[in-house]
This record gives C-alpha cells, structure tokens and sequence, in this order.
C-alpha cells in the first residue's frame, strides 16, 4: 500500500506526467488532490497496470478526487521550449486548473520549478510511493493513451495504438518508411537508432 500523504497538509497534490520519452503525441500531465480518507490497494505507478485496469482506475480516483485536472502540451510547443520545459509547463497548467488551490504540491521526479507561492517537493520514483503522484501518473498515462489510440486511427502506418508513440522499433521504422507528421516532436532524434534524452 502507497503512503497517503507526505505532508501535514490536508490538500496536497499529487503531479505526474506522462510521454516525455515519446516520438509523437503530447506530454500529458496530471494534479490531483485525494479525498483525506481515501485509500485503494490497487493504485500504483502507471507503468505497473494494464491499460484496463488504468480506465477503471482514473474513474475511481475522479470519483474520489477533491480536485483533479489533465493538460496536454503538443508538439510544436515541446519542439519551442524543449521536452521538460513542456512536461513542467504541463504540470504548471494542471495545478492553475485545478478548482481548489492546493496547500502542498508532491511532483514524480527531481525537476520542477515553484509555482506561485506553494511549497513543494520532488521525489524521485514518487509514483511507486506515494498514492497521489500514483493517482496522477494514472490519470496522466490513461489520458494520453486515449488520445494516442485516437490519432492512430488517422495513421494507421505508426501504429500509436500500440505504441502510443514510443520509440519502439516498429515506429521508428514507419518513421523511415513514411516520413514524419504532425504529431511528430522534430525536436527529437527521429532517425537515429537509439533516442537518449538527458536531462
């Protein structure tokens, strides 16, 4: 079972992001802040559940949430600003969407700026500790894999509604085969063998 909370807060907010080490498709972030009493033993980080059990899951955390928002921010903004300052402005966003202000932001990672004036913390590997960065990987992964899987249908070729535009081999390879689209980050190294992305 995750821990509840990190702080003494009673309305802190769980942040995560979703897509960053993607090809194509947006980075996804996501903010939720839990009901206090509320606990699941099913949640976890993201990358641990099967996409069905992330659908029946981000209902129960809506459900459960007292304020939760989901933002995108898409290729072209990624290819301006670069990858994190997208994934961070994607957070920025989720929290400033957010209908109750929350007291304590706790963020997945070790790279984040302050936003207005509420305190924060990063932790590293936060999705597999803490139960609101998980509920918001889940909501973040969930929501990006829809629209993944919608665009797919437009290019088919890609096959984003597998890979959800990872760098896998068979999307690296439609890249050479097809070209790129829209949806692709120019930014990155489309046609090398291998993407790192160091941060």
């Amino acid at each position: 079972m995750l821990k509840s909370r990190y702080s003494n807060f009673l309305l802190e907010c769980g942040v995560d992001e979703a897509g960053r080490g993607c090809l194509a498709g947006p980075v996804t972030a996501a903010a939720v802040i839990l009901k206090p009493d509320f606990k699941h033993k099913l949640i976890d980080d993201s990358k641990k559940l099967s996409m069905s059990e992330r659908q029946k899951l981000s209902g129960i955390i809506i459900e459960n949430s007292i304020s939760y928002s989901i933002q995108n921010i898409y290729p072209g903004k990624i290819d301006e600003i670069n990858i994190l300052n997208a994934s961070i402005l994607a957070m920025h966003e989720c929290i400033e969407d957010l209908e109750v202000s929350p007291e304590f932001l706790i963020v997945d990672g070790n790279k984040f700026k302050k936003y207005g004036n509420i305190p924060h913390e990063t932790i590293v590997k936060g999705d597999g500790k803490y139960l609101s960065i998980a509920a918001a990987s889940i909501l973040a992964k969930h929501s990006r894999d829809v629209f993944m899987k919608k665009i797919s249908k437009e290019f088919p070729n890609y096959f984003w509604f597998k890979n959800k535009g990872y760098p896998t081999k068979q999307h690296k390879e439609a890249i050479r085969k097809y070209g790129i689209t829209n949806h692709h980050r120019k930014s990155f190294k489309l046609f090398d063998e291998q993407l790192t992305i160091d941060f």
